[in-house]
């Protein structure tokens, strides 16, 4: 235990040793006078600081282009259009709920609500993105589950690459989470998801792809586990809802995901990724209007008068809304259709050329444009650190230690950049093993060896607190 604590220590020294130096010369108040236009001059200046992010981030930007062109215009000129505006005054800005319940129709209709099998209710709000799409689903169905059923001690069962964001659900909303090892697969395992639901059990999750692997769960399975057991499924499809629709049309084999699956009873799906919308837009979906009365909030006796609100944010920005009205609008389902093929395209190109390097293999057989890989004969998170120093910003997992990029736009023209850089990384760790200056490599490692894992959080914990 002491040399753990030691070395919590280090890795909390080590990952904030940055953060103290860039906060020197931060402003800590009002400037006595006003500064006018002079502030933009200022935001400039700071933007130049920013990694250079262009074709070079897993995930992070998922329109292609710069900043000043295209649809990166567009959907800037759309927000400042509605800058002003705030859903939470109906009466008022009536283009923005039109916009909202547009930008949830047109969701829907790519994810079932068309088919007979839906069942011709599908709704749903607008959100801040994929975290709070998650957390409003779980507070649903854990309040509908206690109305139905009676249950007071809510648990949910998630596969262990389901996304954090259920962590947070479960600790927000007093749920009790169990979280169940993936099969050889990397998909969840339904038997082994079953042998844990018991009478408190209120939902079961399953993602299309996880974020870590980009693999589609058996969404099927799930459902009719869900069906048999009368309890909640949600499907989180953040990452995926905009992009496997369109590629099943491509021709690609991608198994059944959305509500025309008996058992789906909520969806998470995401504009501000593949839906190209502006940061900070996402959809809530669910099955039926009796759900869905469970994620808003009534209050009757507040001097203030009568108040319901439909999302966890009370005022919401208008200015998101029609930004991802226009991004979807302007796009079309042939537009999405190009995206999605130029996508999946360089998904598969960069798939074969990891698979050309003998170091490396790809963690189970990726359904979409997230490819992750590890290796068996030289540390994968040093390859990251050398990435990294060739400006590239990769995802690092665990369980197994591996990295991956999620594809979007921005990689259609830097592709064979990546691999070739990718080969080189390699050949350099194999050639001369060990941490890089700098690297964050020894962080990952001694992190992945702390038995205790209440440290690592505690760990990070720390981290958090000595940055924001």
């Amino acid at each position: 235990m002491w040399s753990e604590r030691n070395t919590h220590t280090m890795v909390v020294e080590k990952l904030q040793s940055g953060g103290k130096s860039k906060r020197e010369g931060w402003q800590t108040e009002l400037p006595r006078f006003g500064l006018g236009r002079g502030v933009i001059e200022m935001l400039e200046n700071e933007k130049t600081k920013d990694a250079a992010w262009q074709g070079r981030c897993s995930g992070t930007v998922y329109i292609g282009g710069g900043q000043s062109e295209g649809h990166f215009s567009l959907t800037n000129e759309a927000y400042s259009m509605f800058s002003h505006t705030n859903p939470l005054h109906l009466d008022v800005f009536q283009s923005v709920a039109r916009f909202e319940g547009e930008v949830v129709a047109m969701t829907a209709a790519l994810l079932g609500s068309k088919e007979k099998s839906s069942g011709g209710q599908i709704c749903g709000n607008m959100t801040s993105g994929g975290t709070e799409s998650i957390l409003l689903a779980m507070k649903s169905s854990r309040d509908y589950m206690k109305m139905k059923k009676g249950i007071t001690k809510p648990e949910m069962i998630i596969p262990e690459s389901a996304h954090s964001a259920y962590d947070k659900a479960a600790q927000y909303f007093n749920i009790r989470l169990w979280r169940v090892p993936v099969n050889k697969e990397f998909q969840a395992d339904v038997k082994a998801m079953r042998r844990f639901i018991n009478r408190n059990t209120i939902l079961i999750v399953g993602s299309a792809p996880g974020f870590p692997h980009g693999i589609v769960d058996p969404i099927e399975e799930l459902g009719e586990l869900a069906s048999r057991s009368g309890i909640c499924f949600h499907v989180d499809l953040c990452l995926g809802g905009f992009v496997l629709p369109f590629a099943r049309k491509l021709g690609y084999p991608i198994p059944p995901f959305d509500f025309s699956v008996e058992g789906v009873t909520s969806i998470s799906v995401d504009v501000h990724k593949y839906g190209l919308g502006p940061k900070g837009t996402s959809t809530v979906l669910y099955r039926n209007h009796e759900i869905r009365k469970h994620q808003f909030v009534a209050v009757t006796e507040w001097s203030g008068g009568l108040y319901v609100s439909p999302t966890i944010a009370g005022s919401r920005p208008g200015g998101l809304i029609a930004g991802a009205w226009a991004a979807m609008m302007s796009l079309g389902h042939e537009g999405y259709l190009e995206n999605t093929r130029e996508i999946m395209e360089v998904s598969k190109r960069i798939q074969k050329g990891i698979k050309e390097i003998p170091e490396l293999f790809i963690i189970g057989r990726p359904d979409m444009t997230i490819v992750a890989f590890g290796s068996n004969g030289i540390d994968i998170f040093e390859v990251n650190d050398l990435m990294s120093s060739r400006g590239w910003h990769l995802n690092a997992l665990q369980r197994p230690n591996s990295i991956h990029i999620c594809v979007t736009l921005q990689h259609v023209p830097v592709v064979e950049d990546f691999l070739r850089d990718l080969r080189e990384s390699v050949e350099t760790v194999k050639q001369n093993p060990g941490p890089i200056s700098g690297g964050l490599a020894p962080i990952y490692g001694a992190a992945g060896k702390m038995t205790h894992r209440g440290m690592v959080r505690d760990l990070l914990v720390d981290y958090m607190d000595g940055t924001c």
